[in-house]
């Protein structure tokens, strides 16, 4: 009986330990990905900011300005890209608006942005664009890959249609998350004017044949969940200068936009919760059930050489019955 018992033991010890690396390099690559309907919004706020007055083309401080930006997934995109691109896409309708304080637009750029649903690698596909342009990316956006690793990666920027390599710059504490810290800074570069302008009459087109050029800096930073690879908070210390051309006699220049932008409080709160509870699903596959299985199998293993050591210990013999003296008559 400990015989079979013991063997029974050998073999789930053998199962939870082949299990256990199963799991973490078999199974987590092919079922963590980034689903295809997912929707997401973010308000980001500028307290003050600097605005381009387009009836004097003269810069002006304001309280405040609001940008929100808004990911949603494209089910039907996604599914026609599978067919021929043999992997799980993910494909995102990105919009940033950006308002004044008066609620007004002051500029919005639209996007498609196509990926790989579990390494984030974009995808080329018809479709894929920057306000109407198309593009071809190279490098991450909006999100990391899982499993953050410690080093640099090649991060895509809209407004210069470019990747940049964004750093990474050390682990913090953040509402409570140990996440990674990245940094990108893009130099003064000359971009396309966004195809909507908040003025009526002036178009992108009608700008560019007066001579006027749009130039951009920005210093973008992370905080990163390295378990989802999703970021819990963005700032942005941007800053947009219209330069030359008819608008501007003489050469000159003005600041077309610039602030230090911030998410709102209220949704890093947001974001965080988010994170939190997708942290745990991803570490399920990653470190508690490997690691729980690969421990379970261990301990099946002790239990069974123990059974099996006890079961090939010689039982003792019994006794030889001690024999009856034998009593001789007398004569």
């Amino acid at each position: 009986m400990r015989r079979k018992a013991s063997l029974i033991l050998l073999a789930a010890a053998v199962f939870c330990t082949a299990l256990s690396p199963l799991l973490r390099w078999y199974a987590f690559p092919r079922l963590a990905k980034v689903p295809p309907s997912q929707y997401q919004d973010t308000v980001l706020v500028a307290e003050p900011a600097t605005l381009v007055d387009y009836g004097t083309m003269k810069a002006k401080k304001v309280p405040r300005l609001t940008v929100v930006q808004t990911l949603k997934g494209d089910v039907a995109a996604a599914d026609r890209i599978e067919r021929t691109a043999d992997r799980d896409v993910v494909v995102w309708d990105a919009l940033t608006y950006v308002a004044g304080p008066d609620g007004k637009m002051v500029s919005q750029i639209p996007e498609r942005y196509i990926f790989d649903a579990h390494s984030q690698e974009p995808v080329h596909a018809t479709g894929e664009s920057v306000d109407g342009d198309a593009v071809r990316r190279d490098g991450i956006e909006y999100k990391w890959p899982f499993l953050v690793e410690k080093r640099d990666y090649s991060y895509y920027d809209p407004q210069t249609r470019t990747a940049a390599p964004i750093h990474y710059r050390g682990t913090r504490t953040f509402h409570g998350l140990e996440v990674y810290y990245f940094e990108q800074t893009i130099p003064w570069t000359k971009v396309p004017l966004p195809k909507k302008l908040p003025v009526k009459g002036i178009t992108a087109d009608s700008v560019r044949k007066m001579g006027t050029t749009r130039w951009y800096t920005t210093k973008r930073m992370f905080w990163v969940d390295p378990v989802t690879g999703a970021p819990v908070n963005g700032e942005e210390i941007h800053k947009e200068e219209l330069r030359g051309g008819d608008l501007l006699p003489g050469g000159g220049k003005v600041t077309a936009f610039a602030g230090h932008v911030k998410m709102r409080p209220d949704y890093v709160d947001a974001v965080v919760a988010l994170v939190s509870s997708q942290r745990t699903l991803v570490l399920l596959l990653t470190s508690y059930l490997p690691w729980g299985f690969l421990t379970l199998g261990a301990v099946l293993l002790a239990l069974s050489l123990t059974l099996e050591a006890r079961a090939r210990r010689p039982r003792p013999t019994d006794p030889a019955p001690a024999a009856r003296p034998v009593v001789s008559g007398g004569p």
